[in-house]
């Protein structure tokens, strides 16, 4: 019997077979993600740091979604949600340095990889998976990832 993560990484694949829309996943769902904890970490928050703010907090239950799924995916989750927290963290320290509104920049990447992702799903010809199920948001990242472990030979 298939393990949920297999069933859900093979039902989110189902809509991204076309080559185009498969290179664009590989863009736009790292810079969603990477926008989104932009925006996220722009929300103030009691006692605001790097640890503490809300994107941790969110980041903490997706992370406690992928370790029911597949705790390897969830450890390779762990350095991305890392490497998110300071990638934002650093950008958003230049850009106001720079007297730019951090929330700007992360709105506006978060809308153009959206633009992106709906042009990669025109060009596939079928609805992005997370109009079916809401859950498809939280595996788009572990799909990629799991093409990484597969090419590394690790099992996830």
């Amino acid at each position: 019997m298939d393990r949920k993560i297999d069933i859900l990484l093979n039902k989110y694949g189902e809509s991204h077979q076309h080559e185009t829309n498969k290179a664009i996943h590989w863009v736009c769902v790292p810079l969603i993600m990477f926008s989104l904890v932009g925006l996220l970490m722009s929300v103030p928050f009691p006692n605001y740091s790097i640890v503490f703010n809300l994107a941790t907090l969110v980041l903490m239950f997706a992370l406690g979604y992928y370790l029911r799924l597949s705790l390897p995916l969830s450890f390779g989750l762990i350095f991305i949600v890392i490497s998110l927290l300071l990638g934002n963290y650093y950008l958003k320290l230049y850009v106001e340095a720079i007297g730019i509104n951090y929330v700007y920049v992360s709105l506006m990447i978060f809308i153009l990889a959206w633009i992106g992702q709906f042009y990669g799903h025109k060009v596939e010809g079928k609805k992005p998976s997370f109009l079916e199920d809401i859950q498809f948001l939280l595996i788009g990242p572990a799909w990629l990832l799991h093409f990484i472990y597969k090419k590394l030979g690790f099992k996830y």
